[in-house]
């Protein structure tokens, strides 16, 4: 690995072998995480039966229904939960291998996966500052896993064994892997395949100019979809010509309190009906317009402070030969001379496309925001500008209670006007925190990583210049 400084110097330079402190290093962060996790943990898989991993138990169903011949979207999981296969017939394909397995081993294997996903994910949320820790990264990294396992989406990861924290970790690799060793946007195709909500993933590879990256995720996305097709045809042509259409009546309630997408928000607020319709429809075009700018924005001004000022489309395939972004064998990191700031707005630039995969979906459930622990590693970057380490300190304070039900609570009766009034406005705190991060990450994060590397905001040139063009 590279030293911080972008040279091969000794600082951040992992020798053939390992010290004992190195190994008293990383058993120390390995040692934290479990630590920080066994409380979660504790708490869910020794649970009431009906009440852990609800999740998990839908995709091991539709497992079952794979191997049974069973229809996949005409059966619920026992009661009390009465739950449906909401995903496509390709999710079902690769829950199979869980079918195999006790349910006891099938949650352990669950939960043990989840916190490698996490990992993964908070390596690429956290990489500056981790990396700027040296021999100490190991414990760094624990802590950083401990701190984003609290959170409360990530806590629901767990609570429902759900699948947001692997399509975290695959976006993030995809997008901000510096040379990966599979085709760029073969890992958000994956994602698509698996859910649909990925899916803005190629909005923002068009928008950004990475268009090889667009037909890699699409091409894959589709290879996967026909190759559940031809296993499962029945289900297939069930699921994307009926299931799907059904919408909110399989997945729950779409004015729900866990629902923080815009349109839980607004469902909230307006009786069901046009109107409310209308209404929803409107923000949404409106968020999206704003964000996908706001996204593109912030990836042209990386691509153009990791060098690449005359196409601004660090990502296609002249990344892979390109080292703008050199600095670790596995991700993505600016030149010297711009600091940390390139793969920063990088990282930026792909959270607020993450988010904006939770506030535009229909619905938008509190554990998708997993998407904000990458917002805090963006503003965090590499901890040396103490007002960004204190916007990222504020939102994983936020997010570290279940404050939606709160304010659930405090909205309903029984309680004084003034009260509701704040409950009702706590109730959707999550969702307006992920606008704000939005806001933040593409305004406030952009303008004070370009005044502290001394370069003009290129987006503006950027656009004239035709990069969504060409």
């Amino acid at each position: 690995m590279r030293a911080l400084s972008g040279g091969r110097g000794t600082a951040g330079r992992r020798g053939p072998g390992r010290s004992p402190l190195d190994a008293l290093i990383m058993l120390a962060g390995v040692a934290v995480v479990v630590a920080a996790v066994t409380p979660i943990v504790s708490q869910w898989l020794f649970n009431q039966p009906d009440q852990r991993l609800v999740d998990l138990e839908v995709y091991r169903e539709g497992g079952l229904a794979v191997l049974r011949g069973a229809s996949l979207y005409d059966f619920l999981t026992e009661p009390p939960q009465l739950l449906p296969f909401t995903y496509p017939p390709f999710a079902a394909l690769l829950a199979v291998p869980f079918t195999l397995m006790s349910w006891r081993a099938a949650q352990w294997t669950w939960t043990v996966l989840i916190y490698a996903a996490l990992a993964v994910a908070v390596w690429y949320a956290f990489r500056d500052l981790i990396r700027r820790t040296g021999r100490w990264a190991p414990l760094t990294t624990g802590v950083l896993v401990a701190a984003a396992a609290w959170l409360d989406p990530d806590r629901d990861q767990i609570r429902f064994g759900q699948v947001g924290v692997f399509l975290l970790a695959m976006c993030l690799a995809d997008c901000c892997t510096r040379s990966p060793r599979w085709p760029r946007g073969l890992l958000v195709g994956l994602a698509l395949a698996i859910k649909l909500v990925p899916g803005v993933f190629l909005v923002y590879f068009l928008i950004t100019g990475r268009r090889d990256a667009f037909v890699n995720a699409l091409a894959t996305a589709v290879v996967a979809t026909l190759g559940a097709f031809a296993v499962l045809p029945h289900d297939s042509a069930g699921y994307w010509f009926g299931a799907l259409l059904q919408g909110g009546d399989r997945t729950g309630s779409v004015a729900g309190t866990t629902n923080q997408a815009i349109n839980g928000i607004v469902a909230r607020i307006i009786d069901q009906g046009p109107v409310r319709t209308g209404v929803w429809l409107v923000l949404a075009l409106v968020v999206a317009y704003a964000g996908f700018g706001l996204a593109r924005r912030t990836t042209y001004t990386a691509d153009a402070l990791a060098g690449d000022r005359v196409t601004g489309r660090i990502g296609t395939d002249h990344f892979a030969g390109t080292d703008h972004y050199a600095g670790t064998d596995h991700c993505a990191a600016a030149d010297p001379a711009s600091g940390p700031g390139a793969y920063t707005l990088l990282l930026a630039g792909v959270t607020i496309t993450g988010l904006l995969s939770v506030l535009l979906s229909p619905v938008g459930w509190i554990h998708h925001l997993v998407w904000m622990i990458p917002a805090i590693g963006a503003l965090v970057g590499d901890g040396r500008d103490t007002r960004r380490c204190l916007s990222g300190l504020a939102f994983w304070i936020f997010f570290l209670f279940p404050l939606p039900w709160w304010g659930a609570h405090l909205s309903g009766t029984g309680h004084p006007p003034i009260a509701r009034f704040w409950g009702s406005l706590e109730r959707d705190s999550f969702g307006l925190a992920a606008i704000v991060a939005v806001v933040l990450l593409g305004t406030w994060l952009t303008n004070r990583v370009t005044r502290r590397t001394g370069r003009e905001d290129p987006s503006q040139r950027q656009v004239e210049v035709g990069t969504l063009a060409t």
